[in-house]
């Protein structure tokens, strides 16, 4: 799903080299995140870490988004051939998945029952979409994709950091699961934009496009109850 944008031939040699140190820089900051990340869970590394170590693992978490957010970009154009409908769906299920890993942590971080409830509803709801687009995965001789994006994990793992050094609120899970919507959204848009999908299975995505884009109205408008 994330591939390194690679420099055109008839680039000139400062440009290439350029480029494949962006290139290098952004693998290396992803790979100190990834560290980062798999050293275990975040409430154990805040423990052993110093202040200033907290501050540039969550710098790390930041630029390794934004770089996988460009890597994003680069990989939808390289994407073609007969299984390109399969690899539509594989990608869209990717931010399925981290939509359901959002809206769980939400539900286990809330402490306002009715909130609650809602998160729970759009657990739920996720779940079904999972379940939905498996299915058309499966007619189409694809395994079951259970996968998040390494984005979703990092952006989930630097709000765990912040809760655990700012505490956690309802605005700010609020605002969290936002900007999830935002990039669940994002992720509809463009399956439905690379014209790979068609008949039922198109359906289905408009539909639950439709949906998220119905969850995000209601979470800015309780976001606005807020301020």
């Amino acid at each position: 799903m994330n591939t390194s944008q690679q420099p055109t031939r008839s680039g000139s040699a400062s440009s290439y080299s350029a480029s494949r140190d962006s290139s290098n820089a952004d693998g290396s900051l992803l790979n100190q995140a990834g560290k980062w990340l798999n050293k275990g869970s975040v409430g154990d590394l805040l423990g052993r870490m110093s202040t200033t170590q907290k501050v540039v693992g969550g710098a790390l978490l930041a630029v390794g988004v934004a770089a996988l957010l460009r890597g994003n970009k680069a990989g939808k154009a390289t994407k073609a051939g007969s299984n390109a409908q399969t690899d539509t769906l594989n990608e869209l299920l990717y931010f399925v998945n981290d939509r359901i890993e959002g809206y769980q942590r939400a539900v286990q971080e809330s402490q306002d029952p009715q909130l609650s409830g809602y998160y729970k509803q759009l657990v739920s709801q996720s779940q079904q979409f999972a379940n939905e687009l498996n299915g058309y995965l499966r007619q189409q001789g694809g395994g079951r994709q259970e996968g998040t994006t390494v984005k979703g994990k990092l952006y989930r793992a630097w709000m765990d950091a912040k809760a655990a050094l700012t505490g956690a609120d309802e605005k700010a899970i609020l605002g969290s699961n936002i900007y999830g919507e935002e990039w669940a959204l994002k992720a509809y848009k463009e399956a439905l934009s690379d014209n790979t999908l068609s008949g039922t299975l198109r359906q289905a995505v408009e539909r639950q496009y439709q949906h998220s884009q119905n969850t995000y109205d209601r979470l800015k408008s309780m976001e606005g109850k807020q301020e």
